[in-house]
C-alpha cells in the first residue's frame, strides 16, 4: 500500500505574511494616539481644585445631600454632578485662581445654594401667607414650608371640598378653591404638585376600589378645576394620589383621621424654564 506523500508548510518556520501587517497597523495607530496626546492641554488648577474637593468628601458633598426631594428631580448622585456643573461655571466666570479664592470648596459654594434655596423658600412662604390671608383663606388653608426648602404647601381638609367616599367636588367649595387657583395664578412659572391624601379607613362599596383611587381622583378633579384659568399652563401642574401612607396625624383618633383627609398644593421655588 502506498504511503500518502507529506504535505509541504506553505511559510516555513517564520510567522505568516498577514502578521506584518497587522504590525505596521498597531505602530500607525500607537504614534496617532501619542501625537493626540501631545497636542492636547490639562487645566493644572481647575484638576488641582476639583482633585482637592473630591479628597476632603468621597460622595463630593457631605452627607450625599440631594437637591430637591419629593421624588421632583433624581437621586444625589447626579444632582451633585449638577452642583459640580455650577460650581466650575461659576468658577469660569470669575477666571482661574480668582474663581478657587471665591469658592475654596465646593462645600463652602454648597452652603450659598442652601442659603439662597432657603431665601426663596421663606420669601415665597411669606407671599402666599400674605396672599391666603388677603383672600381671606387662613381660617379654611394650612400654609408651611418643607424643611428642605424646596416648596410652600397650601393645605385643604378633604371634608372642605368633598362628601366621604366621593370625588367629586361640592358646590360650595368651589368659591374655595377659586380663590386658591388665584394664588397660583401668579406663579405660573412654577411647579405645582396636587396631592390627594385619604385616612387608613378603606373605602367600600362605592365607586373606588381603594384609597389609592380615591386620592387620586380627587387630585385630579382639584387639578382639572384649576385648568379651568388660562392663566395656568398645564405644562406646569402634576396631580397625584399618596392615599394613606403619608399621615400628618394619628389614625387612631378621629380628629387625627379628619387631619389626613386633605388635599395639598405644593408650590416649588425653582422656576421651570
Amino acid at each position: 500500500m502506498a504511503k500518502k506523500k507529506k504535505e509541504e508548510s506553505g511559510g516555513g518556520g517564520g510567522s505568516p505574511a498577514w502578521m506584518a501587517t497587522f504590525s505596521d497597523l498597531m505602530n500607525l495607530l500607537l504614534c496617532f494616539f501619542v501625537l493626540l496626546f501631545s497636542m492636547s492641554t490639562v487645566d493644572a488648577e481647575k484638576y488641582e481644585a476639583l482633585l482637592a474637593s473630591l479628597t476632603g468628601n468621597f460622595s463630593v458633598f457631605q452627607s450625599g445631600s440631594s437637591m430637591v426631594g419629593d421624588s421632583v428631580y433624581v437621586a444625589s448622585g447626579a444632582t451633585q454632578m449638577v452642583e459640580v456643573n455650577k460650581y466650575f461655571a461659576e468658577f469660569t466666570e470669575e477666571g482661574g485662581q480668582e474663581g478657587v479664592q471665591q469658592f475654596e470648596n465646593v462645600e463652602e459654594y454648597e452652603k450659598q445654594l442652601e442659603q439662597k434655596q432657603q431665601e426663596a423658600a421663606e420669601e415665597l412662604y411669606e407671599e402666599i401667607a400674605k396672599r391666603t390671608e388677603q383672600e381671606k383663606l387662613d381660617d379654611i388653608v394650612t400654609v408651611d414650608k418643607d424643611e428642605s426648602n424646596q416648596y410652600v404647601r397650601i393645605s385643604i381638609g378633604g371634608a372642605v371640598l368633598f362628601n366621604s367616599g366621593d370625588a367629586e367636588i361640592k358646590k360650595e367649595a368651589r368659591s374655595i378653591l377659586s380663590r386658591v387657583r388665584d394664588i397660583l395664578e401668579t406663579y405660573g412659572d412654577r411647579l405645582k404638585k396636587i396631592e390627594g391624601h385619604t385616612d387608613n379607613v378603606q373605602v367600600s362599596g362605592g365607586k373606588f376600589d381603594d384609597n389609592w383611587d380615591l386620592s387620586a381622583a380627587r387630585a385630579i378633579s382639584v387639578l382639572k378645576f384649576m385648568l379651568k384659568s388660562k392663566k395656568i399652563d398645564p405644562v406646569t401642574l402634576e396631580a397625584s394620589g399618596r392615599g394613606e401612607y403619608v399621615p400628618i396625624a394619628d389614625n387612631k383618633t378621629a380628629e387625627g383621621r379628619a387631619k389626613n383627609r386633605r388635599v395639598e398644593f405644593k408650590i416649588y421655588t425653582d422656576i421651570i424654564e
